[in-house]
């Protein structure tokens, strides 16, 4: 299965900042969705992603004045992504050797979407389950 299957179909527009976002909105815009990460994105491009990590790394760096800087002082940049033909192995693979939780999809350069750790692990179990019960089926027919 692919990301861009996986991605296909679903309704709700990526949640995202700018690059000039003050962190304290970043952080309350987090926490009003209850979710981990979003993309940064500046004329019209993907400029970084800004997570939960970066407002910890920047506290720890620069104390509680970090909540008045910019997203753009904090992101992560460049943000690791995947483009729709990448299989959901791929993406886990990748998710797992850079220790990060959420991949932007981009086609042509143009965000389409995103995925967490947890849609692809969702994922990967439905399918797991599937084939268990179809090894079962086969069993009991046989």
């Amino acid at each position: 299965m692919t990301i861009g299957r996986l991605i296909q179909g679903r309704e709700a527009a990526v949640l995202s900042c700018r690059t000039d976002t003050l962190v304290h909105e970043a952080v309350a815009m987090l926490a009003e969705r209850r979710i981990g990460a979003m993309p940064v994105v500046d004329d019209g491009g993907l400029a970084g992603m800004f997570s939960e990590r970066d407002v910890i790394y920047g506290l720890h760096q620069h104390g509680p004045q970090v909540l008045s800087q910019t997203v753009g002082n904090v992101m992560t940049a460049p943000a690791v992504t995947v483009e729709p033909e990448t299989t959901v192995l791929q993406a886990l693979s990748l998710m797992t050797r850079r220790r990060i939780r959420h991949l932007p999809v981009l086609s042509g350069g143009v965000m389409v979407g995103l995925v967490s750790i947890g849609d692809l692990v969702k994922h990967r179990i439905d399918q797991i389950q599937s084939e268990a019960e179809a090894m079962r089926s086969y069993i009991q027919t046989a």
